[in-house]
């Protein structure tokens, strides 16, 4: 427990030192753990977690995660942007078919989807950054992922009795759940009232909003941890990597921001479009 926490304190730390900037700093290290977390999830779904050497399916991924962020930055979400997408589908197709029977068709897909899953789902702590008033909506991806896993494991552990997938994961409970939700609902209220007082951010119904936002945001955490966990089950693979002390590997810590990072993108801009 005190590696994880110690390892915590340090991503914390990390995180901060790459938020507050923004720019080319949150690019270029949010691409790197992209392409980290691409890689270990890839090769989870082929439960070969300890191959050290990218096969051609894996190169394209990783040239194609580096394109993504390269478009992100020039076009943001704009049509250019998404024909990286495409072009990393067309070319996976394209090594399936002409190395058949080389190739696994399962490799194919299993490529795109984590290039997809992992990279481009990521990039979202970027683009949320790059709002107007982004350098105080960013810190809502981590309150619903975050605060949400601490008050559900906390408060799951003293008060858990139901549970809340018990072939996934026997641990969770539903009274965690509900927890991790309420959890991140209240801090993403607190972190509203607490913007506004110091006058940083004032907004129509920040409080509220802020609290709604956490909420929602925690929901899908839970389901992308949830999820990450059945990827490893169902491979019959433990951690997705060794690079966390006490965490596993970047897919373990940052499972939830995945899926927080494009849902709290899409609701501050459509809850605050004047902002």
């Amino acid at each position: 427990m005190l590696t994880r926490i110690i390892s915590g304190a340090i991503i914390f730390i990390c995180i901060l030192a790459m938020v507050i900037p923004g720019g080319y700093v949150l690019l270029g290290t949010t691409c790197i753990i992209a392409m980290i977390g691409f890689h270990e999830l890839y090769h989870a779904l082929s439960g070969t977690i300890d191959i050290k050497k990218p096969d051609s399916f894996e190169v394209v991924g990783l040239v194609g995660v580096a394109a993504w962020y390269a478009s992100i930055h020039f076009f943001g979400i704009a049509l250019e942007s998404l024909c990286t997408i495409m072009a990393v589908l067309f070319l996976e197709m394209g090594l399936y078919v002409f190395r058949f029977p080389k190739f696994k068709c399962e490799r194919a897909i299993e490529s795109v989807f984590a290039f997809i899953y992992c990279p481009v789902l990521l990039s979202f702590i970027y683009l949320t950054r790059e709002l107007p008033h982004g350098i105080w909506f960013v810190w809502l991806i981590f309150i619903s992922s975050w605060i949400s896993d601490t008050g559900a494991y906390f408060f799951g552990r003293a008060l858990g009795k139901h549970k809340l997938a018990p072939v996934l994961s026997p641990k969770k409970s539903v009274e965690g759940a509900v927890a991790g939700v309420l959890s991140a609902a209240l801090i993403g209220g607190i972190y509203g009232l607490v913007l506004k007082n110091m006058g940083f951010l004032t907004l129509p119904y920040q409080i509220t909003m802020f609290a709604v936002i956490g909420g929602v945001g925690s929901i899908l955490s839970q389901l992308g941890d949830l999820c990450a966990s059945g990827f490893k089950r169902d491979r019959g693979v433990k951690d997705y990597g060794k690079l966390i002390p006490g965490h596993g590997g970047i897919m373990d810590r940052f499972d939830s921001v995945i899926v927080t990072s494009p849902i709290i993108f899409a609701l501050t801009f459509y809850l605050f479009p004047l902002a």
